[in-house]
């Protein structure tokens, strides 16, 4: 990470793997809860559940407030700017530029989640000038452990995160990708 924490741009979209990467929008409140009110989301992830429509403008309005303060960026995640598929985030943390995703159970299978991970990775070592970027999951997290290997990503040789979210311990594992 750069010494320096500038902030985001207030709109942004990143285009690349077949994906437009595209802020979220008023538009997009009523799809949000068909792709995070899932047990999956709110098994792996700190994403709220049950996710309904107050949940999404929840959503909606902390995302404005962290990009606003520099800190993370969540973009809806599409394959041509449209309906959402999906989410992937950056944030600015004093260990590392993190990076996470989730994407709509009718959506799995396809490669979107692997795909906007590298997208925002690629942005995160030309446009914030991190030397590396990480994923923190749970081992036991299969389709997670597979997205961070198709997307470069290693495991790196470093303390489990351990913690209690929602009721339930969790051991997380980083998984590293340095400037390529």
């Amino acid at each position: 990470m750069s010494g320096t924490t500038s902030s985001f741009p207030e709109r942004m979209e990143l285009r690349g793997e077949g994906l437009v990467l595209r802020d979220w929008t008023e538009d997009d409140l009523a799809a949000m809860p068909e792709l995070f009110d899932h047990p999956d989301i709110a098994y792996w992830t700190p994403i709220v559940s049950p996710f309904d429509a107050a949940a999404a403008r929840a959503r909606l309005e902390r995302d404005r407030k962290l990009r606003a303060e520099g800190t993370t960026i969540l973009l809806a995640i599409t394959v041509d700017g449209g309906v959402p598929l999906g989410e992937v985030m950056l944030r600015r943390a004093p260990e590392g530029t993190e990076i996470g995703y989730a994407v709509g159970p009718a959506h799995r299978g396809q490669g979107l989640a692997a795909r906007a991970v590298r997208v925002m990775a690629a942005y995160a070592f030309r446009e914030l000038g991190a030397e590396r970027v990480i994923l923190e999951l749970e081992a036991e997290n299969a389709a997670s452990v597979s997205v961070a290997t198709r997307a470069g990503f290693r495991l790196l040789d470093v303390p489990l995160i351990e913690g209690e979210e929602k009721g339930r311990p969790f051991s997380l594992q980083t998984w590293g990708l340095d400037r390529p």
